[in-house]
């Protein structure tokens, strides 16, 4: 080992485990639902003790990646890892960054468009009436700071139903997590009140609805861009208004 680097961390056995175990569900083509093979199976399977074989479930338990059941059904099934489940561990990273409008944007304006694009032709009648509800909500006047509020998530839920028709899953987590970005730093900006915001995004999703009904995808492209620097616009102008402050709050009172 060169002098001076320093001494790589042997890995547990629990962790390979946990590695041997996603890899045999990949080889299998294992599905949400289906059952991991019993404690005893795992090891002979992966030449370890009992105990190894614990810890490494555990692991996966609190990965998410699986569920234990007890009873005569019971044992350890694979679920589908959550959105929250998925983008904990990175928000944890982006913590003391210091995140801001720009940041978020800087790749908004890159996957955005692609996210749109990538719809296109795939929203049914159902998830049409869905992007025209949110609109349809963020065109009313609003009551009070409640209501406006909710226009705000509203508009970001447009982006989100996109994101679910979306066929390339890691496009579609990406965007949905700058969309929660974008949510809190506008909580924590209390961005609430800035109306022209709020205007230019419906009038944007307006017409993003009539290319997506049309499949016009040149157009939801050039649209999905120019929303996008126009949304940028609107939140520099915000930014520089109510002045900087941190961005990412402890999970725990980030929706409060």
């Amino acid at each position: 080992m060169p002098i001076g680097q320093p001494a790589r961390k042997r890995p547990k056995l629990s962790d390979l485990v946990v590695e041997d175990v996603k890899r045999w569900i990949v080889a299998q083509r294992k599905q949400p639902g289906d059952r991991l093979p019993n404690e005893k199976e795992l090891v002979e399977l992966f030449g370890v003790s009992k105990s190894t074989v614990r810890e490494g479930l555990k692991a996966l338990e609190v990965r998410g990646l699986i569920k234990t059941r007890t009873g005569p059904a019971g044992g350890a099934y694979l679920q589908q890892v959550s959105l929250d489940h998925a983008a904990e561990p990175l928000r944890n990273f982006l913590h003391f960054h210091q995140l801001d409008g720009h940041h978020i944007y800087q790749l908004r304006k890159i996957l955005e468009p692609e996210l749109a694009v990538s719809v296109v032709g795939r929203l049914d009648a159902k998830q049409l009436d869905l992007l025209e509800q949110t609109i349809r909500q963020c065109e009313q006047e609003p009551g009070d700071d409640v209501e406006l509020r909710a226009q705000r998530v509203a508009e970001l839920e447009f982006h989100n139903l996109l994101a679910d028709r979306c066929p390339n899953a890691l496009l579609a987590f990406v965007c949905r997590f700058l969309n929660d970005l974008l949510r809190d730093l506008m909580v924590f900006k209390n961005a609430w009140e800035h109306r022209h915001f709020g205007e230019a995004n419906a009038s944007f999703h307006r017409r993003l609805l009539q290319g997506f009904r049309d499949g016009d995808a040149e157009t939801v492209r050039r649209l999905m861009t120019e929303h996008m620097i126009d949304a940028e616009t609107h939140m520099h102008e915000m930014e520089a208004q109510v002045g900087t402050q941190r961005l990412l709050m402890p999970a725990g009172r980030r929706h409060g």
